[in-house]
């Protein structure tokens, strides 16, 4: 029902109806969902090809450490994941890119016998890497932990300079934290995982590279 009032010269003026005022603010709320909706795939689709650009520095320099960041254990043994970062690791250290290892990751669960960077550590000595240089960090439980911790040990043991090993889709993020610590021109080595659903990984790295964006300013 439309409702009129009425100026001094007697003149109707048509009020907006109750249901026209609800269409509009409806008409409203779903064009602001919809520009949330746009700038959320626009944020995605960003993140989604920073995550992609992430490449093996080239010329790779020398450094003191190479950082293997941590991932699971599966039991007593490193998860397929963090395996290939070893490898990748042990091929950088045969070609002599560093001459020193920091493995860095706390313990995953209660019952198990080795931390992330107990159980790399075993795993290099296995395939010929001498313990005596390989420095482990038990305590981190995350990403930003596992630099923060390993910048701890490379100021401990006089390490100025290190490389940053971990697998490409995390490599973004993983530098980005690294040049946020202070550390001085970090590299960056990553490997392609032929083991992992990047269906999976890339999804929950969208996640985390946004909350990591979200926590940056107060770090």
């Amino acid at each position: 029902m439309d409702w009129y009032v009425y100026q001094k010269d007697s003149s109707p003026i048509r009020r907006m109806s109750g249901k026209r005022r609800r269409s509009r603010r409806k008409y409203l709320l779903l064009t602001m969902l919809a520009g949330v909706l746009a700038a959320g795939l626009l944020w995605v689709a960003v993140v989604f090809n920073n995550i992609n650009s992430a490449a093996t520095d080239s010329p790779l320099p020398k450094a003191d450490a190479g950082i293997i960041l941590g991932m699971s254990m599966w039991g007593d043994e490193p998860s397929p994941g963090l395996q290939e970062r070893l490898n990748y690791g042990l091929e950088l250290y045969r070609q002599g890119a560093f001459s020193n290892f920091i493995v860095s990751g706390g313990l995953d669960r209660e019952d198990y016998k080795y931390t992330e960077a107990e159980g790399m550590r075993n795993y290099l000595v296995a395939h010929g890497v001498p313990e005596e240089v390989i420095h482990l960090d038990n305590k981190s439980t995350s990403t930003y932990e596992n630099l923060r911790f390993s910048q701890n040990i490379m100021q401990e043991e006089g390490f100025a300079s290190a490389i940053v090993i971990t697998h490409t889709f995390h490599g973004t993020r993983a530098l980005e934290m690294a040049e946020q610590l202070g550390y001085r021109q970090p590299a960056l080595a990553v490997t392609e995982s032929q083991t992992m659903s990047m269906l999976k990984y890339k999804s929950r790295e969208i996640l985390a590279y946004t909350k990591w964006k979200l926590q940056q300013p107060f770090l």
